[in-house]
């Protein structure tokens, strides 16, 4: 079997079809239509259903992955000066269960975020679904001069978030959905409670990395200061060279920070 296959946990359809049987039985349907999604996704099968539900199948070994992913992310924080501040769930259910109550929680403070159906196993299988949002694009395959006008929005969301005890734990441009109506968050992470002062420094160093390779580094900063004060912008200056270690993302550290100095003095 590919490496690559396996480290990501991709599941053949033998077993994708134990997960399509009981969504049909579930459902009520006699058929699904199934649309597997070509993501760069290594915690989860991604799958629209019917065009109806959005789905993921999270397996073991993407568990095993998380797990990785979450003791990486958490020296990175050790790195940066702060104790780790990111959980890690046991199994896929557990992970399943934990992204249904996040979005639940999204919304329940008035965000946008996909409507959460359930979370269930089958099959050793953990299975998250979601409502399917259709007519999106991700922000960062927006035009400049859009992101540059829902950059503010952005993180008046994230500031939303942080003002109810929450964060998002994972912002990456890729998963902010863009729609007529405005802005969806997708993928909200678990922190734990006691690392939450820093897990909001690391959501605004998140938030500043995803937008300055789209609009530059001082449109990335005027729009966080809409939302939050020069101190908060101090705070994730800590974890920014710890972010753009991140595969995922890439960005000017030193420009950014050079920014946000501008406005410390």
């Amino acid at each position: 079997m590919d490496l690559r296959r396996l480290v990501r946990g991709r599941l053949g359809w033998p077993r994708l079809e134990t997960v399509a049987r009981e969504l049909a039985r579930r459902y009520d349907r006699d058929s699904l239509h199934i649309r597997f999604l070509e993501a760069d996704n290594w915690l989860s099968t991604p799958m629209v259903v019917d065009d109806e539900w959005f789905v993921k199948v999270i397996s073991k070994q993407n568990s095993l992955v998380h797990a990785v992913f979450t003791t990486g992310r958490n020296l990175g924080a050790f790195s940066s000066g702060t104790e780790g501040f990111f959980g890690h769930f046991g199994t896929p259910l557990e992970m399943a269960e934990h992204e249904l109550a996040a979005t639940k929680r999204l919304r329940d403070i008035g965000l946008q975020a996909p409507a959460p159906v359930e979370a269930f196993e089958v099959d050793g299988l953990g299975v998250l679904v979601l409502e399917y949002l259709p007519n999106f694009h991700t922000l960062d395959t927006a035009a400049r001069e859009e992101v540059s006008r829902l950059a503010p929005e952005l993180f008046a969301a994230l500031s939303e978030m942080h003002d109810n005890h929450l964060a998002h734990g994972d912002l990456r441009a890729e998963n902010v959905l863009v729609r007529e109506d405005g802005i969806y968050f997708i993928d909200a992470t678990n922190v734990n409670d006691e690392g939450m002062r820093d897990a909001r420094a690391y959501d605004l160093a998140c938030g500043l990395a995803a937008l300055e390779p789209l609009v530059g580094p001082k449109r990335a900063v005027a729009a966080a200061l809409d939302s939050y004060e020069t101190d908060a912008l101090l705070d994730a200056v800590d974890f920014l060279d710890f972010v753009n270690i991140r595969p995922d993302h890439d960005f000017d550290a030193a420009a950014l920070k050079g920014e946000i100095e501008k406005h410390a003095v």
